[in-house]
């Protein structure tokens, strides 16, 4: 990865450098400006882009601190609502539906006469990723229980994720033994939103992706190459899917890669795939989607407004 990528891609072009530049006997102080870039990096990744939404509902649906949710009913009295389901980002290890789902989605899809939910889910390393794809589809499961209660329709449901919540959405929808492991199916879902993931085939991404990532894909990924590929959505991704995907993304050479390559899988699977490319570079574009999407002045909004229609039957 060249320099000026590099620079644009952590948005942290200080330390960056400096960890370039310090001499061979400075070692221990540079990996420690390495690791604060990592962490500045994965900060970013999905995490802490606005305030949380009020007027939400808390749920638990586990024991674990971390296994709650928060649901917004749909305005309006129009019978049971479609729902929509948000994973957040952070990669894998940190961030938190309170303040990393972005201050429009909760508000604009409600208002389209959709209910929505965003969940929080175990971390790593306290939990593994499989832990954490259990924790999406356990609280569907929460959903789908209180549906009379919530003014849900259970038939009607979309996952949707934004970065390593991306990875999470896509490996439900392609691994359905997560589903079955809370007494559901890929018929409980309607599709699959997956907004700017960039480690739908694992191996691959720890192979060509940006080195200042690889660390946060060891910690969630490990090094087993059986188990990369088990995570991996794009490996996963023989039929049966879910049967609806809509791929969003930014112009990130890994994340487009990435998504057209989960985009052919999944075709080749038999799921019906869209893909929603916009503009956006490095971690700015990656944050900027998730935090604007449900504005009705971003592009996204209207292309995932229409898929949602489409899916929905409405």
């Amino acid at each position: 990865m060249t320099q000026r990528n590099w620079i644009g891609y952590a948005g942290v072009a200080a330390f960056a450098v400096a960890s370039i530049m310090v001499p061979g006997p400075f070692a221990d102080a540079r990996e420690t400006m390495r690791e604060r870039v990592r962490e500045r990096l994965a900060q970013g990744i999905g995490a802490d882009v606005g305030p949380k939404v009020p007027g939400g509902e808390t749920i638990s649906y586990g024991r674990d601190p971390l296994q709650t949710l928060d649901v917004w009913h749909a305005t309006g009295d129009s019978g049971a609502a479609p729902l929509v389901v948000f994973v957040h980002g952070g990669g894998w290890k940190r961030g938190d539906k309170d303040n990393a789902t972005g201050r429009f989605k909760a508000q604009h899809y409600p208002a389209q006469g959709y209910a929505f939910a965003s969940i929080n889910y175990r971390l790593v390393p306290a939990a593994t990723v499989e832990q954490q794809a259990a924790d999406v589809t356990a609280a569907v499961k929460a959903l789908v229980d209180r549906a009379n209660m919530l003014g849900i329709d259970r038939r009607r449901i979309v996952l949707m994720g934004h970065s390593a919540g991306a990875h999470l959405v896509a490996l439900v929808g392609t691994d359905e033994r997560y589903l079955k492991g809370a007494g559901l199916s890929f018929a409980d879902i309607s599709g699959v939103i997956p907004i700017d993931g960039a480690a739908y085939d694992v191996a691959a991404q720890m192979k060509d992706g940006p080195p200042i990532m690889q660390k946060t894909y060891v910690q969630a990924f490990g090094t087993d190459p059986a188990r990369q590929k088990g995570v991996s959505p794009t490996q996963q991704a023989v039929a049966p899917n879910a049967r609806d995907f809509l791929l969003l993304y930014v112009q990130r050479p890994d994340g487009v890669r990435q998504a057209k390559a989960l985009g052919a899988a999944l075709e080749t699977g038999g799921s019906r795939v869209e893909h929603g490319s916009f503009p956006g570079e490095g971690l700015k574009g990656h944050a900027e989607i998730n935090r604007s999407l449900g504005d009705p002045a971003y592009a996204p909004t209207a292309t995932v407004d229409a898929w949602l229609k489409r899916v929905f039957g409405k």
